[in-house]
């Protein structure tokens, strides 16, 4: 069995931003001091990171939709993802889910060379010279020496003038740009959840004013990303303190699935069928420790 997550120290209650900042520097101050305490959490190396970080992909991707003009929720997104075959595609929100799900693996940084061949291809946007200066300009940022939030803030300005239809990957450019800059092993899906309203405008015309929404937006979302972290470790030793109850043949792999993925269908595995899964997740969902996510009573999704 996994070890249980480890337990990190909280968001100091001043770092948390109350009130919307006037001014660049306070905004940065708030941001760095949230970052500072999620530092530990990002580095970590817990199979319980990848599930983090795939439900704050999903909580981009709801934002980004939602913005776009679409009303998928949380629900029919998983079924997008989930309960299709492996060939079959995924539609326009379910491939906007693989790219922030592709953006929060190790991927996406080791790989980052790749970035001009790659992010067209997986976000489907057309291909042109405005896009590869965009994608040219975030790899410069990861080499820059400024303040890693204002390396992220360029590397999206950039991209939103030279692309403004490409909205989506403005954000996941600034978020690995600001992962690389803090040498995490892997990005952490958190600008896109918070970076909405007005603030748009100031990407195009204002440098101070852009950097400064940026700012209040990752001291937010750092902070909502370290609470969703706490919660998920909690649930975690739940479901480990649970596991000596089990006696399914694959209840070993199937915790292991369940710490380190965001859903995880009622299938058969190496050794039990697919009843045999089926009761296990029950029994998972009677004792408290597992969530049925879809309320439906076929094609269920069962997550942490």
């Amino acid at each position: 069995m996994p070890d249980p997550p480890r337990r990190f120290p909280p968001v100091p209650g001043w770092a948390r931003v109350q009130r919307v900042s006037t001014c660049p520097d306070a905004a940065l101050f708030s941001a760095g001091a949230a970052l500072s305490a999620l530092h530990s959490i990002a580095r970590d190396e817990h199979m319980l990171g990848a599930l983090w970080r795939q439900r704050l992909a999903l909580k981009c991707t709801i934002v980004l939709i939602g913005q776009g003009g679409r009303s998928e929720d949380e629900a029919q997104l998983r079924d997008h993802w989930y309960l299709r075959q492996s060939h079959e595609d995924p539609g326009p929100a379910g491939q906007l889910l693989g790219a922030w799900r592709r953006l929060g693996t190790n991927k996406a940084l080791i790989f980052k060379d790749t970035w001009p061949t790659d992010l067209p291809t997986l976000f489907g946007y057309r291909d042109d010279e405005a896009l590869q200066e965009a994608i040219a300009c975030a790899l410069a940022q990861c080499a820059a020496d400024a303040n890693p939030v204002h390396a992220a803030a360029t590397a999206s300005a950039s991209s939103l003038r030279l692309r403004p239809d490409c909205r989506p990957l403005a954000l996941w450019l600034a978020d690995a740009v600001l992962a690389h800059r803090l040498s995490w092993p892997a990005p952490v899906p958190l600008l896109a959840a918070q970076l909405t309203g007005a603030g748009w405008r100031h990407a195009a015309d204002d440098e101070e004013a852009w950097l400064q929404v940026c700012g209040l937006a990752y001291a937010c979302a750092a902070a909502t990303a370290w609470d969703s972290y706490a919660e998920l470790g909690h649930r975690a030793d739940r479901l480990l303190a649970a596991a000596p109850k089990l006696r399914s043949k694959d209840a070993d792999t199937m915790i292991a699935t369940l710490l380190s993925e965001d859903a995880q269908p009622a299938r058969g595995g190496q050794t039990a069928s697919d009843r045999s899964s089926r009761r296990l997740f029950e029994r998972l969902v009677a004792l408290g420790v597992v969530r049925e996510l879809t309320g439906r009573p076929t094609f269920r999704l069962y997550g942490l």
